[in-house]
């Protein structure tokens, strides 16, 4: 069984100031950690999506882990994912299944990964929750690729594709970290 991890890191990060990709929390930076945790929590390959100011970003990147740029990454999340999901889909052999995570969790560690790799598989969904709410990573077979990508539009990424759909497992990890996205720089005070 074989599951990538797919990392969104393209937006401009517009509320921030700067692309999150490249926003630094204990000297890492975000994109460097996404692609680590997703890496240590058992995903392999490792593919990150990136977009705005990506040649900064794409030095950022741990050796090993695939790049995919999205050209119409300021379309919003959509776009990255559907670049994501098609270089996933073209990969020999294709992964039974992708986790999906966002370059702006920096909360979210190796442990959170591994909690919901224990439930991948060619028809899996599941999703990371806290506390009961549902977050990210979220976990896709590939069965599902297809029609994630046909509704992934603007910065709504596969929630349509979620919304009111049975059979979504909820993988409580806030025993692990919480699922808090950074969005401007006083999101990271006292962190």
């Amino acid at each position: 069984m074989t599951t990538a991890g797919l990392l969104l890191a393209a937006g401009a990060g517009r509320r921030f100031g700067l692309p999150k990709a490249l926003v630094e929390v204990a000297g890492e930076a975000l994109v460097t950690r996404g692609a680590r945790v997703l890496a240590e929590g058992g995903c392999d390959p490792v593919v990150v999506v990136l977009g705005a100011r990506a040649a900064e970003a794409r030095a950022l990147v741990p050796d090993g882990v695939r790049i995919v740029e999205a050209a119409d990454w300021a379309e919003g999340m959509g776009a990255s994912l559907r670049a994501g999901l098609g270089a996933l889909a073209a990969l020999e052999p294709e992964p039974d299944a992708a986790l999906v995570h966002l370059v702006d969790l920096p909360w979210v560690g190796p442990g959170v990964v591994a909690r919901l790799l224990t439930h991948s598989g060619p028809e899996a969904v599941a999703r990371a929750s806290y506390a009961g709410s549902p977050g990210h990573p979220v976990l896709f077979g590939r069965r599902w690729w297809p029609g994630i990508a046909a509704t992934a539009a603007g910065d709504r990424g596969a929630r349509r594709w979620l919304a009111g759909r049975p059979g979504v497992r909820l993988v409580e990890c806030g025993d692990l970290g919480r699922g808090t996205d950074v969005d401007t720089p006083a999101d990271l005070a006292g962190h």
